[in-house]
């Protein structure tokens, strides 16, 4: 691995390695996790099901892309979000901008609640994400809805995914 690791090595590495998926934070902290399991796609595409029934252009809203997140002292990072939705659609690229995204969805996986929790909240509010939703997969696949205020997130509602799915865009600033 060179000493200092590139959005452009991380594409690299991906490509030469299908059975994981490679993040680095802003400050060059390098990730490697396994790929999601079934339990964790079906959970991101009910979701996504979910979004496009409710009227979010399938455009608009993808599984696993990548995000290029800026960093506090000007580091670029890349993380690979379970879901993104945007307010317009985006120019093809393995690392897309924050600017139009309106919501990261994380599924937490054995492994990474750290990560998603804690370390992504962090980079997805200073990089200005308006909401970031954590799916847990316990029993209920409890989602905990977070809203940007101040440049920090504030926990707007924690529900069951079953619940979540019956309910309107509009009721999350997504219609």
């Amino acid at each position: 691995m060179p000493p200092v690791v590139t959005l452009d090595d991380l594409t690299a590495m991906m490509a030469a390695d299908e059975n994981h998926r490679y993040e680095i934070s802003p400050e060059g902290v390098v990730s490697i996790m396994p790929p999601p399991g079934y339990a964790h796609a079906i959970i991101a595409t009910r979701l996504m099901v979910w979004l496009t029934q409710g009227g979010v252009p399938a455009d608009r809203v993808a599984q696993a892309v990548g995000l290029r997140i800026p960093g506090r002292d000007g580091g670029v990072g890349g993380r690979i979000p379970d879901l993104v939705v945007w307010s317009k659609p985006q120019a093809d690229g393995v690392w897309l901008p924050v600017a139009d995204v309106l919501l990261v969805i994380e599924i937490v996986s054995p492994g990474s609640e750290g990560v998603d929790t804690v370390t992504k909240r962090s980079e997805y509010a200073a990089a200005g994400i308006p909401q970031y939703w954590v799916v847990d997969q316990d029993s209920a696949q409890t989602v905990t809805m977070h809203r940007l205020d101040g440049g920090e997130y504030v926990t707007r509602a924690t529900m069951p995914l079953a619940w979540v799915l019956n309910t309107g865009l509009d009721e999350h600033d997504l219609g």
